[in-house]
């Protein structure tokens, strides 16, 4: 319970810190934030009392601390302003779209999942030999290889060429696949690279060699003893990926124009909407620390030695 306790009081901190640097944004973004309303709402050139109003309503004429003391207060109701250029609450663009985003995350985990646990198992099992270094090979390709490249040759072979799925997405289950591929491809490597490690250091643990001595076949050793004890990086690891993708895989679904979270950063950044900047950011925060935890804990629930509890 102290340990559960500790990683709490760690995550608030972390959040909180987080927080304080992301509303920073605000006042780091060029230009007045007064001015970019008016001009999102239409009015080029105001007049300064339509300035001076504006700044007013935005609470930028109250010192630093107050409007920060007000954001912490906003951001721990799920407040988290409104869009300068739709007028909408973030909270809303952003939860309007991450449906879309976590349809595609849970496909990418899936595909990922099926490619790097059967790559390790098979690499651990062949350690030192022939099917080891070509996997090993194959996952640095992979790893090696940017999303962007990957999505865009998808695109251009299947989609253009074949046939095979939509150019323009639309957030479903079924179209969900394609822009999941490029994604799980590096996710898969980085996954099935970690899960190998804790295998080879597994593999050298007392535990096996007294299993063996009672007679434990190999397959037994492998999935029974050393796999149990080498998931606890792998799960820290697919937390911090799953933290990643939730907060928005920018660049593919701007790729494949999928309508989830991070297609719509790409958006507020061209119009310089800094709410809607400051509340992506924070909600990516949020997504890396709760995962993180959540892994976390799973981890100490399945891992079987006594001092990893």
């Amino acid at each position: 319970m102290a340990r559960l306790l500790s990683r709490l009081g760690t995550a608030a901190a972390t959040l909180a810190g987080a927080a304080a640097l992301i509303w920073a944004l605000q006042l780091l973004a060029p230009g007045d934030p007064a001015r970019r309303v008016l001009a999102a709402n239409g009015v080029t050139d105001p007049l300064p009392t339509q300035v001076a109003a504006t700044r007013h309503t935005l609470g930028l004429d109250r010192p630093a601390y107050e409007r920060l003391a007000g954001w912490y207060a906003g951001a721990a109701r799920g407040d988290l302003g409104s869009s300068w250029r739709t007028g909408r609450p973030v909270r809303t663009e952003l939860t309007d779209r991450l449906p879309a985003t976590a349809r595609l995350v849970a496909v990418t985990g899936l595909l990922a999942g099926l490619v790097a646990i059967p790559v390790s198992l098979l690499a651990s099992a062949s350690r030192r030999r022939w099917p080891d270094a070509l996997l090993r090979t194959g996952t640095f390709i992979a790893a090696a290889t940017p999303s962007f490249l990957a999505g865009t040759l998808l695109l251009d072979i299947l989609v253009i060429q074949a046939g095979v799925g939509r150019v323009l997405a639309d957030g479903s289950w079924r179209a969900a696949w394609l822009p999941a591929v490029p994604l799980a491809l590096g996710t898969a490597a980085y996954w099935s690279r970690v899960l190998r490690t804790a295998l080879a250091g597994a593999a050298t643990a007392p535990y096996l060699e007294t299993a063996a001595a009672r007679g434990a076949g190999r397959l037994r050793l492998l999935f029974v003893h050393a796999l149990p004890n080498a998931a606890r990086p792998l799960l820290a690891a697919v937390g911090v990926t799953m933290g990643s993708l939730l907060a928005g895989a920018v660049i593919i679904e701007s790729l494949f124009t999928w309508p989830g979270i991070g297609r719509y950063l790409i958006e507020a950044i061209e119009s310089r909407d800094v709410p809607v900047v400051q509340g992506f950011v924070l909600f990516g925060a949020v997504c890396y620390v709760a995962t993180s935890l959540v892994a976390d804990l799973l981890a100490r629930l399945i891992d079987s030695r006594p001092d990893a509890k």
